[in-house]
């Protein structure tokens, strides 16, 4: 695939014999400049040992799909501006099909560039105007970009605009989210673009994140005379840039610009008049673009590809050297030399060449590389296992990373966005808090004492603490994509500037306490959280209560329908940047909470099973609804997560019903749902085995009362099972 574009390229090359050779070189070879360092510290502390890049992404490094982006949309000569761990990259592109030395090479020439003193993105790129290599239009990525996008059409428009006006100096090649929601939008910041809509000019270009004080974008008023504008924050922007030599001047001119955007881009544009160049745009409505900038974005991205976005970058593809995946059942893709013990159950999973997974292992959402020995009775949920690592009998991981060589202990308990680094090693029994980061090297490489403490008396590893942190700003929105799992509740924040998560218990004070009779429909407007409130950015807690409430009305019959509540619905999320997470609590919540108000004397003291019945199915659309918004893809994570949120809403309507009552509830709201098929039988023998359901208090009560369905499933099961033998 990529050889064709590039000889497609070369061909059409040699039919411009009318020019001379460098105009006929400016304009038919694309070149294309990849910076391999970032110079941040998100990637910690896996980026001590290892560049980015070359950190595994489904079992493939991350440079592999940034070459392949750039191999398929016909560039011929590649520069790699390397920085830290230089020597690993240029030894792994020289070991690989991408070496200009290899036949299967796709590019005509790739180089790598070191600058010795470099500190940031900047100095790369005003050493790379000293050298005078460019020679026209060139594309400007990161290495760890993921995209699939054909550039075609934004060339051609960026070459028109450039030959109709030489000031026209870059285009940003940017993707829209639309209506529906995407996993890879940032999270923390939110990139805003004011863009002139007929000329697809860039007018400005700010950041918004949850520390500030309002959310107000000044502009100069001239930049808006005799032109429309619009501000767009729904753009992913994987930093795709169509560049002219020009944009390596304007990059010289300030000796102070860092970082491509918030420095760079906004710079320009606000100094347009000073400087005369105009950027532009090019918005795609298809393809998948993002960037692993950050362990959250590597999560989204990871995925993406197992839900088939980002095709052809998905494993059963096989598109790099040496990859031998095939689907199997429950959206799994395994390797060659895979061995699952039987009693084992795999689902929404990659498992690498070579790896062993012992009996009754449960593995869900989880990636895992090659070489990996998981052992009996282990359990690993939403997690990342890379090659090599052992995880022993009886091991719960849970949405955390364990690097090459990382050693697992028998019973070990690693619990959600842990990081454990190369060559770590957990002792038996060892309980890893949330959030916890192990190493054995520090922030500079130098080996860290041991912290029996912390991994146990026979483990090898201790906290990792970059000193920097510490005197990061503390309005720095940067300290909120360091972590795995976005979370803003380990910070000092008055709650009334910033946005926060919504709090676990769903149904809390701040989307009202529950009542016992439909209240009356309210008169101000869903969107008027974020569009009017001048407290700050939009807030989860907004999202969570307007959600909520919006969809009561419709549950009650007050106003709208559920058409037209799921176009709100999504604009409520991509306005306050509300999670998948964010989303399910919500639907769980009202509609649970609506079946609660159903149950009330009040409104006819419905039975359990009647109330969860009339919930869904009287108001044309619910179900539906649930279905494509609450439980989401449909498959067997996305079911499972979703009971689990049903069951927490139950749970704490146990507040104003007892609590066998709310169990009535939530055993019946079960069966309708499998009745309606938005759950289907794996996704709720799924969730009776998630160990979230079985904690202590409500949650255990009403999970009792659902047990009967679960052995009435089970046993469904079993009888379909020796039917379908008979009929052998």
């Amino acid at each position: 695939m990529s050889q064709n574009k590039a000889a497609r390229g070369a061909s059409s090359k040699g039919k411009k014999s009318s020019k001379s050779g460098a105009d006929e070189k400016r304009e038919d070879v694309l070149q294309a400049v990849v910076i391999a360092d970032s110079f941040q510290t998100r990637f910690e502390p896996f980026s001590v040992e290892k560049p980015r890049c070359l950190l595994p992404l489904a079992n493939t490094p991350l440079i592999e799909y940034t070459l392949e982006f750039l191999a398929m949309n016909g560039v011929q000569e590649v520069f790699v501006y390397c920085g830290a761990h230089h020597e690993q990259i240029e030894r792994y592109v020289h070991d690989s099909r991408w070496s200009p030395t290899s036949r299967t090479c796709p590019f005509s020439s790739l180089d790598f560039i070191r600058v010795a003193d470099a500190r940031s993105i900047g100095d790369f790129l005003r050493d790379l105007d000293k050298r005078n290599i460019i020679d026209g239009d060139f594309l400007l990525v990161h290495g760890d970009l993921v995209a699939n996008i054909s550039l075609d059409g934004a060339l051609e428009a960026h070459r028109a605009r450039r030959e109709a006006n030489r000031d026209s100096c870059m285009t940003l090649v940017l993707r829209e989210a639309g209506d529906e929601a995407h996993n890879t939008k940032t999270k923390g910041i939110t990139p805003a673009f004011i863009i002139d809509p007929n000329a697809k000019r860039c007018l400005h270009y700010e950041e918004i994140h949850p520390f500030q004080t309002d959310r107000y974008v000044t502009l100069d008023p001239t930049i808006l005379e005799h032109r429309e504008a619009e501000a767009r924050t729904d753009l992913i922007d994987a930093e795709i840039d169509i560049c002219t030599p020009d944009v390596l001047a304007l990059w010289s001119e300030s000796f102070d610009y860092e970082l491509p955007r918030a420095n760079f881009l906004h710079g320009v544009l606000k100094d347009w008049e000073l400087n005369g160049k105009m950027i532009h745009t090019e918005i795609v409505n298809e393809g998948y673009s993002a960037r692993a900038r950050n362990l959250q974005m590597y999560d989204a991205i990871s995925r993406d590809m197992l839900n088939g976005w980002t095709y052809p970058f998905t494993p059963e593809c096989n598109i790099f050297p040496g990859q031998t995946y095939r689907p199997r059942n429950d959206n799994t893709y395994q390797e060659d030399d895979v061995e699952v013990a039987p009693g084992s159950q795999v689902l929404d999973s990659i498992l690498g060449k070579d790896t062993h997974i012992g009996t009754e292992s449960r593995i869900s959402s989880s990636i895992i590389g090659r070489s990996c020995k998981i052992g009996r009775n282990v359990r690993i949920v939403d997690s990342f296992i890379w090659d090599g690592a052992t995880i022993h009998d009886g091991a719960v991981v849970e949405h955390s990373i364990i690097a090459e060589r990382g050693v697992v202990g028998k019973k070990a308990y690693v619990r959600e966005g842990s990081l454990v680094s190369y060559g770590v090693q957990l002792g038996d029994e060892t309980d890893v808090k949330p959030a916890t980061v192990l190493s054995l090297l520090s922030h500079n490489g130098q080996p860290l004492s041991l912290q029996p403490e912390l991994v146990g008396p026979q483990g090898k590893g201790a906290a990792f603490h970059n000193p920097e942190d510490d005197e990061a700003d503390f309005d720095d929105p940067s300290t909120l994509q360091k972590s795995l799992i976005y979370s803003m509740e380990d910070l000092d924040i008055e709650v009334s500037s910033v946005s926060t998560l919504a709090d676990d218990d769903y149904m809390s004070d701040e989307s009202g306490p529950i009542s016992p009779t439909a209240s009356q429909p309210t008169s101000r407007s869903r969107l008027s959280s974020f569009a009017s409130d001048d407290s700050g950015a939009p807030s989860f807690s907004n999202f969570h209560s307007d959600a909520v409430h919006g969809l009561l009305d419709v549950l009650r019959g007050t106003s709208g329908n559920f058409e037209s509540e799921k176009l709100e619905f999504t604009s409520l999320r991509l306005a306050n940047n509300a999670s998948d997470g964010a989303m399910r609590r919500a639907v769980a919540t009202a509609f649970v909470r609506r079946a609660v108000e159903l149950m009330n004397a009040e409104n006819g003291a419905l039975e359990p099973v009647k109330a969860a019945k009339q919930v869904l199915t009287s108001r044309e659309g619910a179900s539906e609804f649930v279905t494509d918004v609450g439980v989401g893809d449909r498959s067997v994570t996305e079911q499972i997560e979703f009971a689990v949120a049903v069951q927490k809403a139950c749970a704490n309507s146990a507040k104003i019903v007892e609590v066998a009552k709310a169990g009535n509830l939530l055993a019946a709201m079960l069966q309708q749902m499998y009745d309606l098929d938005i759950l289907e039988e794996e996704g709720i023998l799924g969730w009776w085995g998630d160990e979230r359901g079985k904690e202590d208090g409500p949650m255990a009560g009403v999970r009792e009362k659902c047990q009967a369905l679960v052995e009435w499933l089970e046993n469904a099961d079993e009888e379909s099972e020796e039917d379908d033998e008979d009929d052998e």
